[in-house]
C-alpha cells in the first residue's frame, strides 16, 4: 500500500497497513530548508511562486518520510483575492478589515480562482510532479467563519474572534450573508485545488473553539455546510478541522465533512470514539506545539519523533489519520 492508498484508505474507513502521518502546519517551518528559502523570500514570496512552494512543500516527504504533503500557502490568499489588502510579516499576517456592514460585505468581490489565485493550483500541480502518483498532496482553505472572523478583524493578533463574536450578535443577519458569500468563493477555491490535482482538501476552522455549540450551529456550521456542498468534491475526501472544537464534534460530523479533526494532546492523543458523528476518521494533532528544544542543526528531530510515536502506537487502523500539528523552534506563542 503506498502512501496515497494509506491516506485515501483511512479517510474512507477502510483498511490500512497502517496509519498515515502528515504534517499539518504547511512545510514544516522549523526544517532547514524552509528556513534557508525564508532567508531569500518574504512568505507570500513563497506562496505565489509555484515552484518555491512546491520545493518546501515536499520538504516533509523527503526528511521525515510522512505520508503526504501539505501545499504551502497560507488562508488569507482568499480574503485578498475577495480585495482586502495583504501582508505577511515576521510579526504575522495583517489584513484590511471589512467595515461590520452591508456596504462592507457588498465590497467583497467574487473572483476567478484560476486567475486571482492560480500560483496555489500551479503549486499543487508542480508538488505532483516532485512527488510523483503515490505521494498525495493536500489543499486547504479557511472555514467560513474563521476567514470572517480574520475579516471583521484585520489582523491576527490577540483574540481575532473577539470582533466576529461581537457582529454575531449585533448583526446576525448580516454575519449569515458574510458567510455565505465566503463559503461560495472558498468551494470555488477548493475545487480549483482538486482540479490542480489535491488529493484531499483541509477546511481549518481555527477560530471555531471560540464559539459555543449552539452559536457554531446557528452560524459557523451551515455556512461550513454550504462551502462542502457547493464544493461538491466527489471522491475526493474533505477534512475539516476545528482547533479547540472538542465540544463541537457531534455537530462538525454533520457538516458533510468526510473527515473531522481536533488536537490530540501528548498525554491522551484525542482518541475519544467518534460513535454517532457520522464521519471517516480523526485528524489527531499529535504534540502539535512541540516543545522540546533542537539545535538549529537538529530542527526536524521533534518531528520525526512525533510522527515514530505514532506509528508506533497505531500500526493498523481503519479509523485514524494522525496530522502532526507543527515542529518549530522554540520560544513560540502559539
Amino acid at each position: 500500500m503506498n502512501a496515497k492508498e494509506r491516506l485515501l484508505a483511512a479517510c474512507r474507513r477502510q483498511p490500512v497497513d497502517r496509519v498515515p502521518v502528515w504534517i499539518m502546519r504547511q512545510a514544516g517551518r522549523a526544517l532547514p530548508g524552509y528556513r534557508a528559502l525564508r532567508e531569500k523570500h518574504s512568505f507570500l514570496e513563497l506562496c505565489k511562486t509555484p515552484e518555491l512552494a512546491a520545493e518546501v512543500s515536499a520538504e516533509p516527504v523527503a526528511a521525515l518520510g510522512v505520508d503526504a504533503a501539505i501545499i504551502f500557502s497560507d488562508i488569507l490568499v482568499v480574503a485578498e483575492a475577495m480585495g482586502l489588502g495583504l501582508d505577511v510579516p515576521d510579526s504575522g499576517p495583517v489584513l484590511g478589515a471589512i467595515a461590520a456592514s452591508r456596504e462592507g460585505i457588498a465590497g467583497l468581490r467574487e473572483f476567478d480562482p484560476e486567475r486571482e489565485t492560480g500560483y496555489v493550483g500551479a503549486a499543487i500541480r508542480a508538488l505532483g510532479a516532485r512527488l510523483g502518483p503515490e505521494i498525495p498532496v493536500i489543499g486547504f482553505a479557511a472555514a467560513p467563519w474563521t476567514l470572517a472572523c480574520y475579516m471583521l478583524a484585520g489582523e491576527s493578533a490577540g483574540n481575532t474572534a473577539h470582533r466576529a463574536r461581537q457582529f454575531l450578535y449585533a448583526e446576525p443577519a448580516l454575519l449569515t450573508e458574510l458567510l455565505e458569500k465566503i463559503a461560495r468563493a472558498t468551494a470555488a477555491y477548493l475545487a480549483m485545488q482538486i482540479r490542480a490535482g489535491a488529493a484531499v482538501v483541509q477546511l481549518f476552522d481555527t477560530w471555531a473553539g471560540e464559539l459555543d455549540r449552539a452559536a457554531y450551529d446557528a452560524f459557523a456550521l451551515p455556512a461550513t455546510r454550504l462551502a462542502i456542498d457547493e464544493l461538491k468534491a466527489g471522491d475526493v475526501p474533505v477534512i475539516l478541522y476545528a482547533r479547540g472544537g472538542g465540544h463541537l464534534i457531534e455537530s462538525m460530523g454533520r457538516s458533510g465533512a468526510t473527515v473531522v479533526g481536533r488536537e490530540g494532546t501528548e498525554a491522551g492523543w484525542g482518541l475519544e470514539s467518534c460513535a454517532g458523528t457520522h464521519v471517516g476518521c480523526w485528524c489527531v494533532g499529535v504534540g502539535g506545539n512541540e516543545r522540546a528544544a533542537a539545535t538549529p542543526g537538529d530542527l526536524s528531530a521533534p518531528a520525526r519523533r512525533g510522527a515514530t510515536r505514532v506509528r508506533a502506537r497505531w500500526r493498523s487502523s481503519t479509523a485514524k489519520v494522525a496530522a502532526r500539528g507543527t515542529a518549530r523552534t522554540i520560544p513560540t506563542r502559539e
